[in-house]
């Protein structure tokens, strides 16, 4: 009874059309008038307190460093080094865009901030040299989602917060995953585009792959030294937000010279707008956190799930189809914040190992930015790129799916998640 209110609550609120984080808050409320604790106090407290963590301080400076890292020349100089390397090969365009992907994808974290850059940079190049601009669009989103698995990661940031998790771990725990996620839509493009008559660009000079690695040092050395700094305890991940957001400052004012003084207000500001949003959310998912805990929802879904319980692969594919369906109506942030308190537990009761069980929910919720409709990748690729939704989403069809196999893969092969992360916490 108690789940059907939390969830009627909840999804009524969604439907009527209010905002995710004020459903939230309304959800909380209806579960307090149930629980009969209704508290005006606790629940401004819990409020406030939700968003009071030192580790989520990592939010805000990887939000931060992902902007200086757009307006500072960072990511141009990574793109054109992928251009250099593989630029010149049978379909090198959609290549470039991988590896550009993954490589921008250690440094900010975000989806959103990664597609902006990559679909600015890289769709005009790629329509220009003939590809079909549907399918560019589908492989610039679906390249843009690996940023929030290859490390550093927000929404592991979040996760670790909201299910008491190692930061650490999730980050590291993630890189293998990212990489294979690449990989299988590079697949995926070499499929879809080989019938293309497309003419590859002209193949760089030796000269000319070695200017482009010069350019682009500074940018890289950056996920070095979070890796680095991660793996020997030098900093945690919230003060590696901190380290990002000071070496992508200064990289772009001091080094490259591109972020002018009087753009860092504007820098600032988008931030801190984006920050916000995140951070309300957060705020108001703490309240209904709490409640579920009082209200032992997680014991009250191991019952529902017990047949299941024995056979913790067989559970994960429930709960990963549960989580794709979810993915396709909601956003990755508030899908964190209302089901990892949740299910977390029950992949704990199972036997499955939280970091690996982490791993596989954010890579589902990534998937979820490339699903219509809500699609929040899809979005910003059919707004910077000045197309239509429905292209953009038949466009990532074949790149979608491939990341679903993917994610199965890691379903029925955890030690391709877990043995990584056994090496980097020897």
């Amino acid at each position: 009874m108690t789940i059907a209110i939390f969830l009627a609550a909840l999804i009524g609120a969604i439907a009527l059309g209010i905002p995710i984080a004020y459903s939230l808050l309304l959800s909380g409320i209806a579960l307090m008038v149930h629980l009969g604790n209704f508290d005006a106090q606790i629940l401004a407290q819990n409020v406030i307190e939700g968003a009071n963590s030192f580790p989520l301080l990592a939010v805000p400076f990887f939000m931060l460093a992902g902007e200086i890292m757009n307006v500072g020349g960072l990511s141009k100089r990574i793109v054109n080094l992928a251009l250099t390397l593989v630029g010149h090969v049978r379909g090198g365009l959609g290549y470039v865009t991988i590896i550009a992907a993954c490589l921008m994808a250690s440094l900010s974290g975000s989806a959103v901030a990664d597609t902006a850059a990559l679909t600015a940079l890289l769709l005009p190049m790629m329509v220009k040299a003939g590809h079909n601009k549907a399918r560019s669009g589908g492989l610039i989103a679906s390249a843009g989602i690996i940023a929030p698995i290859i490390p550093p990661s927000i929404p592991f940031v979040i996760f670790g917060v909201t299910a008491n998790l190692s930061i650490g771990k999730l980050f590291l725990a993630g890189i293998v995953p990212g990489i294979m996620m690449g990989i299988s839509i590079a697949i995926a493009w070499w499929w879809s585009a080989r019938g293309e008559a497309v003419e590859p660009p002209k193949q760089a000079t030796s000269a000319e792959k070695w200017q482009a690695l010069r350019d682009s040092t500074w940018a890289l050395v950056l996920p070095v030294i979070v890796l680095v700094g991660l793996k020997f305890g030098v900093f945690t991940p919230t003060e590696a937000a901190v380290v990002a957001a000071v070496y992508a400052l200064f990289v772009g004012t001091v080094v490259y010279r591109e972020l002018k003084l009087s753009q860092l207000y504007e820098v600032f500001l988008a931030a801190a707008k984006t920050t916000s949003v995140i951070m309300f959310l957060v705020a108001a998912a703490a309240v209904s956190a709490w409640l579920i805990a009082v209200a032992n929802l997680p014991g009250q879904l191991i019952e529902l799930l017990q047949p299941f319980m024995d056979s913790p692969t067989l559970l994960l594919v429930i709960l990963m189809l549960i989580l794709l369906l979810v993915g396709m109506a909601m956003d990755l942030t508030p899908t964190i914040l209302i089901l990892a308190p949740v299910l977390v537990p029950v992949a704990k009761a199972a036997g499955i190992d939280p970091i690996y069980f982490g791993v596989l929910f954010v890579i589902n919720g990534v998937i979820g930015l490339v699903t219509p409709p809500v699609g929040t990748v899809l979005n910003v690729v059919a707004g910077v790129g000045n197309m239509k939704m429905d292209q953009v989403a038949r466009g990532v069809v074949p790149f979608m799916i491939a990341q679903v196999v993917v994610l199965f893969l890691l379903v029925m092969f955890p030690q391709l998640v877990l043995a990584p992360l056994k090496f980097f916490y020897q």
